[in-house]
């Protein structure tokens, strides 16, 4: 059985540095980034605020999306958070 996938936008602030990431456990990840378990670019930037995400059936399906968002240009990427979070909100109070 293939496990789930989530594709995440980690930010520092609205309008702030942004991080794209994929897991099967979201709640986990978002918590690693928050107390600063993950070295690299969420610690560096400060990147705690989950502000969007999506669900798929499974980590490949996920992981294409993440792959292909990586590749687009920030306003696009803005375009995504703004769609569902205009305010930029963490989410991670969603998640439980």
């Amino acid at each position: 059985m293939v496990p789930p996938g989530y594709v995440y936008i980690m930010a520092s602030r609205k309008n702030g540095t942004i991080y794209i990431g994929v897991t099967s456990d979201l709640p986990k990840r978002v918590w690693q980034h928050r107390e600063g378990m993950i070295e690299g670019f969420t610690k560096r930037y400060g990147c705690k605020l989950l502000v969007w995400f999506d669900c798929f059936e499974s980590i490949h399906d996920a992981r294409q999306l993440e792959v292909r968002m990586k590749k687009w240009n920030r306003a696009w990427k803005i375009n995504r958070i703004e769609e569902h979070n205009p305010e930029w909100n963490d989410l991670s109070e969603t998640l439980n």
